[in-house]
């Protein structure tokens, strides 16, 4: 144990020449937390900023308003609401860099992270509900805020569903990962949620039922009648417990394999090359 922090410790403290930029050099790294493997902790409750406010109309009042208005000129019009839904979902993110370009690093990480999340979906394709996207989305938003969590949650939906079909459900999905992704960021950021792992397979299986459900079947429901009542979502909730209680097991055992080394991992990525400062 003693030589693997050793080794740990000489690791993170190699800056490499060329590469690491101003941040990353007048930024010391904490190797004794990171040689003992410790998980990341949260900030604690921090006031919102105007951008914050700017980022959550964005998600919880214009993408629903496009979701609707899809909804309202008929399914065949999907693409064109997941493209406007694509570009609403950039947003929040692109706005963390008011004072800066985003870097390449940052963007090959998220990208890697959605391309895990499609390769996650793939791989398990004859096991439905069991995926582990959520996971995935919950541990993007945790390690590089609520706007990465959203972009990497909707990105995920749209590109895997090239694979699995696009059609009218593609924004919802896009929408329902996306908070997933959002809510996870916040309340981390907040306090309210830890990285223990008990705490974080907890808020991934609830996630499914309060957020993914929440969202997917009156979206089921609306896609197959323009006259929704509430006995017909009474019906979809009933129906669709079984497959939301396989994908909330499936979170729940995802979260507690993954979580621990993914957020370990990103965290060292992260602090090594100064990526993605998360505000308020």
């Amino acid at each position: 144990m003693a030589a693997r922090n050793t080794f740990l410790a000489a690791f993170y403290h190699d800056q490499t020449e060329g590469k690491a930029d101003a941040h990353v050099q007048s930024s010391p790294i904490n190797t004794t937390a990171l040689a003992t493997n410790r998980w990341i902790q949260p900030h604690g409750g921090q006031p919102l900023s105007w951008r914050t406010w700017c980022k959550l109309g964005v998600v919880l009042v214009m993408m629903p308003l496009v979701i609707w208005w899809g909804w309202r000129i008929g399914d065949r019009q999907y693409l064109a609401v997941s493209l406007i839904m694509l570009v609403l979902a950039l947003v929040p993110f692109f706005m963390v860099f008011e004072d800066r370009r985003p870097q390449t690093r940052e963007l090959m990480v998220i990208a890697v992270l959605i391309a895990l999340g499609v390769a996650g979906r793939g791989a398990l394709f004859m096991f439905p509900q069991v995926k582990p996207v959520a996971a995935i989305v919950i541990i993007s938003g945790i390690s590089f805020g609520p706007e990465t969590g959203f972009l990497v949650g909707s990105m995920t939906a749209l590109v895997s569903n090239l694979f699995f079909t696009q059609g009218p459900w593609t924004p919802w999905q896009m929408f329902a990962f996306g908070m997933i992704g959002l809510a996870a960021g916040l309340f981390y950021r907040w306090g309210w949620l830890r990285t223990h792992r008990v705490a974080l397979s907890t808020f991934g299986f609830m996630s499914i039922f309060c957020i993914y459900g929440l969202i997917m079947n009156p979206a089921a429901l609306l896609m197959f009648t323009t006259t929704p009542t509430w006995k017909g979502l009474l019906a979809v909730y009933i129906s669709g417990a079984p497959m939301d209680a396989v994908h909330a097991i499936s979170t729940f055992m995802f979260l507690w394999v993954l979580a621990r080394p993914m957020l370990t991992r990103l965290e060292r990525v992260k602090v090594k090359y100064g990526l993605i400062n998360r505000d308020a």
